[in-house]
């Protein structure tokens, strides 16, 4: 029978694509493990891969760079963050410099879900959030014109930490947001309710959210179908590809 392999297509290693990448080992173990590269495991439970699964990464689809989380700041922990973080923080930003979402452009398949959040919620602002170390950068947006803000002013640092749904129903009585400039100013964030948005190997990315100018409670159909729309969108995280995708 014949390999449908190709010659020039070498096994790698984890150690040869960190080489490669300019990452660490250990950003690689993770990028394989989230299925950003796409790899296997050997009988003795060594990650592989192939070299052609491994030059996705190197220059994005949209001509971008993938980011290094061994180099990039923005893919680092901070070292003194004015926000909660999870003890995996680590290993989260570097799955979210593998997805490669932070930053590229406008894609349809996300537009369309946080309108349809919008709308089943009747909330006037819905987002698409995903979190940095120091931004909270939105892949997609209504209701909003910024297009990202600074981590520490971000409710989703709070709602990624959670399993299911982190809600607020009024920013001003809660202390941990009441001074929060987000709510003392634009947008003037009273409620809020977001959904952490998963990779393949279960890190919290960001979030789907919806936000209100007035303090209120989700109904339960209201709150099945926001997590109904955020576990689209996790799948629409896991599936990958960049690009305004139909």
């Amino acid at each position: 029978m014949q390999s449908n392999i190709k010659e020039d297509d070498p096994i790698l290693t984890t150690s040869e694509v960190a080489r490669l990448l300019g990452v660490a080992t250990s950003t690689v173990q993770i990028w394989m493990e989230s299925g950003a590269i796409e790899s296997w495991k050997t009988p003795g439970g060594h990650r592989r891969t192939r070299l052609s699964k491994v030059e996705g990464l190197l220059h994005a689809d949209d001509g971008r760079q993938t980011p290094n989380p061994s180099t990039d700041k923005e893919y680092q922990p901070a070292q003194q963050p004015n926000y909660p973080v999870g003890a995996g923080e680590r290993g989260r930003l570097a799955a979210l410099a593998a997805s490669g979402l932070v930053d590229s452009e406008p894609e349809p398949r996300f537009d369309r879900l946080v309108r349809l959040a919008a709308m089943v919620t009747g909330s006037p602002i819905a987002l698409i959030s995903l979190l940095t170390s120091s931004r909270q950068w939105f892949k997609s947006r209504v209701g909003l014109e910024a297009q990202e803000t600074p981590r520490d002013m971000a409710f989703c640092s709070h709602a990624i930490l959670q399993n299911d749904m982190f809600v607020v129903e009024d920013a001003i009585t809660d202390e941990r947001f009441r001074d929060n400039p987000l709510v003392t100013s634009e947008p003037h964030i009273r409620f809020y309710a977001g959904v952490p948005l998963r990779d393949k190997s279960g890190q919290p990315l960001g979030t789907l959210c919806v936000i209100d100018r007035e303090p209120r409670r989700l109904r339960a159909a209201e709150v099945q179908g926001l997590l109904d729309l955020a576990d689209i969108a996790s799948n629409e995280i896991q599936a990958g590809g960049r690009g305004a995708r139909g």
